[in-house]
């Protein structure tokens, strides 16, 4: 009896096969995705939320309906990188995404900037994506050669490129940076010019600093929670860091390979560890996701999305 080749084989196996049947669509209007990671953020967009309908899908809630006239879906991201990564993918397999927009809170890494800023960024890294590096010496640490990274490290590690795969000619793809959407950041820049912050939260406890939205520069996500004031500093000066969470570049990425516009609002609830005290975010964490909010809604009722050609 011939022996037939593995690849033959294989080739005959997926042949056999049903075709893969294209993701279900739950609703064919086009909308707006807007994300929070935590809950109040999330209460915040909800509870503004006209028409409000319901689904479910591998246990994450989608919310549709209208806010400031624009038809959105609400969802929450869930807390990091991969749980923000699997819900904007799920969201963009189910619903007519067309622009993504990420609402929530964040640490501030630039010492100009205080609790209850807020941030647009206008490109975000994933800065734990990279190489632990081999000690060659006390205190000395080199990577390998076959990798790469183009900043300076901190201590052994070394942040590096991720691969990104989609429909672009030069796909896959080996990038840092993941732009906000131009003509989103265009419309934040708009709104920000004439957008007044609250200063107080519910118990009356105040800002010391009048609070204020900065719309440009560079955003750092990873899986850490951050509040420590040496590698904050490290964060500030190797990336021209404004601001660090736990979603947003991830959610950048994820954006990036599907090409659907993206930006986020990232409200300051803390300092990342730069602060005197404890860490501020109890204290000051539902006042910066009522600022986000709202902005967020007025950045809504100002945008306008793209025709197509």
């Amino acid at each position: 009896m011939p022996i037939v080749p593995r690849t033959v084989l294989i080739a005959a196996v997926l042949a056999a096969l049903p075709a893969l049947a294209p993701a279900e669509v739950l609703d064919p209007t086009p909308r707006i995705a807007v994300i929070s990671a935590f809950e109040p953020e999330w209460t915040l967009m909800k509870d503004v939320l006209e028409a409000p309908a319901v689904q479910e899908l591998n246990g994450v809630t989608f919310v549709t309906g209208r806010v400031e006239g624009k038809e959105v879906v609400l969802f929450l991201s869930g807390v990091s990188m991969v749980n923000a990564a699997m819900t904007t993918q799920l969201a963009l397999d189910h619903f007519m995404i067309d622009g993504i927009v990420f609402s929530g809170i964040a640490g501030g890494v630039d010492p100009d900037l205080n609790i209850g800023d807020v941030v647009v960024a206008g490109q975000w890294i994933e800065y734990l994506e990279g190489i632990l590096a081999r000690e060659t010496s006390p205190g000395s640490f080199a990577i390998p050669g076959f990798l790469k990274s183009d900043f300076p490290n901190y201590g052994m590690m070394f942040t590096g490129p991720v691969e990104v795969a989609s429909d672009r000619p030069d796909s896959p793809e080996r990038k840092y940076w993941f732009a906000v959407d131009p003509g989103m950041l265009a419309t934040a820049t708009e709104v920000a010019a004439s957008f007044d912050l609250l200063a107080c939260n519910a118990d009356n406890d105040c800002l010391s600093t009048p609070p204020k939205v900065v719309v440009g520069g560079n955003g750092v996500s990873g899986m850490s929670f951050l509040d420590n004031a040496d590698f904050r500093s490290y964060l500030s000066d190797t990336f021209s860091a404004e601001v660090v969470d736990m979603e947003s570049a991830a959610v950048a990425q994820v954006a990036y390979a599907n090409q659907v516009p993206f930006i986020a609002f990232r409200s300051l609830s803390d300092l990342a560890g730069g602060g005197r005290g404890e860490n501020e975010m109890g204290t000051f964490f539902s006042l910066a996701a009522a600022n986000s909010a709202a902005l967020v809604r007025a950045f809504l009722a100002a945008y306008e999305v793209p025709t197509a050609p």
